[in-house]
């Protein structure tokens, strides 16, 4: 046992009581004053916890916080401010650097021809840097520079040949031309049947009204050469969707149905469903679509779960693109997207960028087998 343990041992048996009971009050005051836990050096603490309250006096009356906030603005205003030691004046003291130009030793000096040196005193940047690149001495030049020069045989380069490494300035792509399409007249297309009418773009168009989409969808029904439908960034989304007060006739001054007189069968009556229910009938019915693009719009988890189910029930469509949709559709329709590529062996190209590892595994197996089915079926 230590000499310290064996200092210790002495006061293992007193009894703490009876030496409380022995104390003064002012003893017993002092004695709970050491033993509160402080922290001085916690600044996140007020200064009731930081430090003792020492202090015997009696409070003179209630604290008036306005009154001593206005007497600190107050004093602080009248205290004069302290005069700077070395007031500014403003004057430049020393001499400014002066770069010493540096003297070529003789070794070093070189001597042209007078037609080269008359030549490359009268050269400009973009030619200095040609010539350096064919010198060999890239280090004086971006690897733009350098590989301008060596790969072209004009002096294509604008930047000098000490210039700052720079990054390829940014080329202005124009916007896309907008959609010359005239709706009016696909729609009419589309309902007659065109033979010629393989492709029906109404992309970018943003002001198509949603009663004409679903009448286009309705006409899809029974058309039979379009192999093409894209409805890319044209605001369609069930969300949206509002019944068809405004007949078709005010929205296109120029449609006219036909006549109750007339022998012609008139075109059905156009159904009151949101864009992607009219998307999902159309496909539930038509027998010669191949390519579906409804990319870029307001398409709710609802409307891609109509789309999906009725793509179960369609078996000419190949592609479809759904992506980039305002809202992220959730995890369930992501499982419905794979399991409707696993039952659906006709499409081929699928146009979605899963979030979740399980449906992007089995959506990437199902594409995989529907591809090689395809091959071997043009195969045989």
């Amino acid at each position: 046992m230590s000499s310290y343990q064996k200092e210790l041992e002495k006061y293992r048996d007193i009894d703490e009581d009876e030496i409380l009971k022995t104390l003064s009050p002012e003893e017993l005051e002092q004695l709970d004053c050491e033993l509160q836990e402080m922290d001085p050096e916690n600044m996140l603490l007020p200064a009731g916890l930081r430090q003792r309250d020492q202090t015997k006096k009696s409070p003179t009356g209630p604290l008036d916080r306005e009154a001593l906030l206005q007497y600190l603005e107050q004093q602080a205003l009248e205290v004069k401010e302290r005069d700077d030691l070395v007031p500014f004046t403003g004057e430049k003291k020393g001499k400014p650097y002066i770069q010493p130009k540096r003297e070529i030793p003789a070794e070093e000096q070189i001597t042209l021809e007078p037609e080269l040196e008359e030549a490359l005193a009268n050269a400009t940047d973009a030619e200095m840097c040609d010539i350096a690149a064919i010198l060999g001495m890239y280090t004086l030049m971006s690897n733009k520079q350098y590989y301008d020069a060596i790969c072209s045989g004009e002096i294509c380069n604008t930047e000098g040949i000490s210039s700052v490494v720079q990054p390829d300035k940014y080329k202005p792509v124009p916007d896309e031309p907008p959609n010359p399409t005239n709706i009016e007249e696909m729609l009419q297309r589309v309902r007659s049947n065109d033979k010629d009418l393989e492709e029906v773009n109404l992309n970018n168009i943003q002001d198509i009204p949603i009663p004409v989409l679903s009448e286009l969808c309705e006409a899809m029904k029974a058309n039979t050469y379009v192999r093409s439908f894209s409805l890319v960034a044209t605001k369609s989304g069930d969300p949206i969707a509002q019944p068809l007060e405004t007949p078709l006739e005010e929205l296109f001054p120029s449609h006219s149905r036909a006549s109750p007189q007339s022998s012609e069968k008139p075109p059905p009556t156009l159904t009151r469903v949101p864009t992607t229910q009219a998307v999902a009938n159309m496909l539930r019915e038509n027998r010669s679509l191949q390519t579906l693009n409804i990319e870029s719009n307001f398409i709710s988890s609802t409307g891609l779960m109509a789309v999906l189910k009725a793509v179960r029930e369609n078996a000419t469509l190949t592609e479809l693109r759904v992506d980039n949709q305002r809202q992220w559709p959730g995890d369930a329709v992501e499982m419905e997207m794979a399991t409707v590529l696993e039952q659906c062996p006709s499409i081929v190209r699928f146009g979605y960028h899963f979030t979740q590892q399980g449906p992007r595994a089995r959506a990437a197996q199902a594409m995989t087998r529907n591809n090689e089915l395809r091959r071997q079926q043009k195969k045989r």
